[in-house]
Formats: C-alpha cells, sequence, structure tokens
C-alpha cells in the first residue's frame, strides 16, 4: 500500500539518512556491538549530516524543521540498517522535545549549538533501581541550597548513560508533594558527585551503551533547572507519548525489515526439492504477518500526522506503542522459525532481531501499563 505521508522535502532527506547509514554505521556496527558503545565520532558525523538538530531553530545552529516525519525518515534508515546502536533517537526525538519546550532562551543559547552538531550528547534519566513505569515512585532527590540543588540519588537503563555529556534527571525538589514535587535538572558532565556506572551487558542492543548513573551530593546551578520547580511530571507527561510513538515507528520498521530479510531467505532456501516458502504453512505465516505489519504501519502513520497536528491523545499513543511492539515480537519470533536452526546463530541478521526486539515491549512504559492507560481513558 503506498504510503501518503511524506513530501519531496522528506524523501531527499531519506536520502541523506540512507546513504550515512551505508557509509558511516552499516561497515563499523559489528565492531561496535563487540565494544558495547559507538564512537564520539559518530555523533559529530551525524551532526555535520543534519542528522541531530533538523528540529531545532536555525538560529541556534539547527535545520528549523519541527515536523516529526522527519524524525521518523531517521528512525526507519537506521532500524532498517539494523543500526541498534547510535542513541540518536534519545537526542533527536526525545531530548529536543524537552529543551525546545521548557528551556530559558539562556539554556537553548547554551546548549543547542553543541546539539546540533553532536558535540553534546544528551540523555534522559527517569528510571531507578526502585522506580520504572511508576514515576511518582522515584527517590533521587534535588534540595534547593542557594543557588544550586544539591542533587542525591541512583539511575539505571539510561540509554546513552555512558556518552552523554547532557543529561535531563527526573528529581524530587519537594519530596512530600507526591508528583507535584518533581522537577527535571540537567545534570553536565564534570559535575562533582556525578558518576557512571557500568556499561551495562544487555541480551540485545549491544553496541548502545547503557548505564547506571550515581548522583553524590551534586550542586546543580539553579539555572539549570529545566521549566518550573514542581512541574517535572507533567512535563514528562507531554512527552511520553511523543516517546511512545517513537518506539511505534521503530516496530513498524523493525517488522517490514524483518519481513523482507525473511521472504528473501524463503524463496532460496529449499527442503524437499522446492523453496521453503511454497509450503502453504510459510506463505500463511508470512500472509498474516504481512497484513498485521500493513495494519501497523497505517495506524502509525497516521499517529504521526496527529502528533504533527498537537492531537495525538495518550491514549491513541499507549495504542500505537502495546500493538506495534507485541506485533514485532510476534514477526521476530515467527520469522525466525522459517530460518530453522540458521535463525539461532547470530551471525544471521533475524538472530540479532530477535534480540534486540525483546525491550520494545518493556522500556517508554510496558505492554501491560499502555493498557491500563487505555483502560482508564475508557472509564473502567
Amino acid at each position: 500500500m503506498e504510503r501518503h505521508l511524506f513530501e519531496a522535502d522528506h524523501d531527499a532527506f531519506r536520502e541523506t539518512a540512507r546513504a550515512f547509514c551505508d557509509k558511516e554505521i552499516v561497515p563499523h556496527h559489528e565492531s561496535w556491538e563487540e565494544a558495547g558503545i559507538v564512537p564520539r565520532e559518530l555523533w559529530t558525523a551525524a551532526g555535520d549530516a543534519g542528522l541531530l538538530g533538523f528540529m531545532i531553530p536555525q538560529e541556534y545552529g539547527g535545520g528549523g524543521a519541527r515536523d516529526f516525519r522527519f524524525n521518523t525518515v531517521v528512525i526507519e534508515e537506521i532500524t532498517k540498517a539494523r543500526a541498534s546502536g547510535p542513541g540518536f533517537s534519545i537526542h533527536a526525538d526525545l531530548v529536543s522535545g524537552y529543551l525546545l519546550d521548557y528551556a530559558t532562551e539562556e539554556q537553548k543559547q547554551r546548549w543547542l549549538p553543541k546539539f546540533c552538531s553532536g558535540e553534546t550528547i544528551t540523555a534522559i534519566a527517569m528510571t531507578e533501581p526502585g522506580a520504572g513505569s511508576d514515576l511518582q515512585g522515584i527517590q533521587t532527590t534535588a534540595i534547593r541550597d542557594g543557588d544550586h540543588y544539591v542533587l542525591n540519588g541512583q539511575k539505571t537503563f539510561i540509554s546513552n548513560g555512558i556518552l552523554a555529556d547532557l543529561v535531563i534527571v527526573v528529581a524530587k525538589t519537594d519530596p512530600a508533594a507526591g508528583y507535584q514535587g518533581i522537577s527535571l535538572l540537567v545534570v553536565e558532565r564534570g559535575m562533582d558527585g556525578f558518576e557512571r556506572g557500568r556499561n551495562l551487558d544487555k541480551i540485545g542492543l549491544k553496541a548502545q551503551d547503557t548505564s547506571e548513573l550515581f548522583f553524590d551530593d551534586v550542586r546543580v546551578p539553579a539555572a539549570n533547572l529545566l521549566g518550573e520547580e514542581g512541574k517535572g511530571f507533567i512535563y514528562l507527561m507531554e512527552k511520553l507519548p511523543q516517546e511512545r510513538l517513537t518506539i511505534a515507528v521503530v516496530a513498524a520498521a523493525a517488522c517490514e525489515g524483518m519481513l523482507e530479510t525473511t521472504l528473501r531467505y524463503v524463496k532460496e532456501r529449499t527442503a524437499f526439492g522446492r523453496p521453503i516458502g511454497s509450503f502453504q504453512n510459510s506463505r500463511f505465516v508470512l500472509a498474516e504477518l504481512a497484513t498485521e505489519t500493513q495494519i501497523a504501519r497505517v495506524f502509525v502513520d497516521r499517529c504521526i500526522e496527529e502528533l504533527n497536528a498537537g492531537k495525538l491523545t495518550v491514549s491513541d499513543a499507549a495504542m500505537a506503542k502495546w500493538w506495534t511492539t507485541e506485533l514485532q515480537k510476534k514477526v521476530a519470533d515467527r520469522c525466525l522459525q522459517l530460518f530453522g536452526g540458521y535463525g539461532f546463530m547470530t551471525e544471521y541478521p533475524i538472530a540479532k532481531a530477535y534480540l534486540d526486539t525483546r525491550i520494545q515491549t518493556i522500556y517508554g512504559g510496558t505492554t501491560e501499563i499502555m493498557k491500563e492507560i487505555i483502560g482508564r481513558t475508557m472509564g473502567i
């Protein structure tokens, strides 16, 4: 089914993103998976290519195109290149919105130029060892002391955690005020008391650095408060729909990529003297997956239009997130089965896709939390 989401500018940008992936990422990704991290030089190369700050106004060094269709182009090309290492999405699809909508003019001038160039790598730190989907349960505190906040606590599973130069930290500035006491503070590399733990060993997304962060009496200047004190939880709720849609965009593109890979394989691989794709079971499995992937694509594209129009609801984003990621798990499992024993070998792309897929139904809010959100909006 032909997509009608994109215009000529998006198609041209896709060529840029695809060429970047082919030249700068694909030839090196295997070595980055072994290292558990991508080089900082990749980020500055992406900045030079215009892939990091296209949504940032031109006066700060960006492209001035705040249109999620451009984000979608980059997400899709990186996903279809099976390049799970670069944490560009955290930077461009998540953190950018917080800085654009809640930062002061002084903060924008201070942070955004290097955000666009890739010299400054960003992350957002929400999850703690005892608080995942329940953001109100965080224990990290930031207590005002003159012109600073004294930050104490721990975060975990933070994407870009090792490389990040600038981290938006979710903390309680008024621990007695519940969700109304949550604020966002920007912690910068080199601040005393800010330490990083080990690069966590994950079953998938091997080249993406993911770490623990520790804050021991870190004195964060009050000038690094993002938005208003006590409004952090509201800001998170405002931005989570875009984060969840971002994950859904990855899921839809991953489903398409796995289907393309598997379709090629079943046409070439033979059993009992004929291509395995010619057996009725193979045809039925692939027909079912292709149908559901097309349904996912249409719904996700519609959600992108709604986001651009400022009308994407929390419920619709939750629907897109849980359904597409559960479908991604299904596609990965069924496609791997069609590869037989070769699907169990990590040298085959479907095996890597299977491992990378598993986190999709967990981060950004678990499937169970998504269903809970949808149910509540239905009045039940």
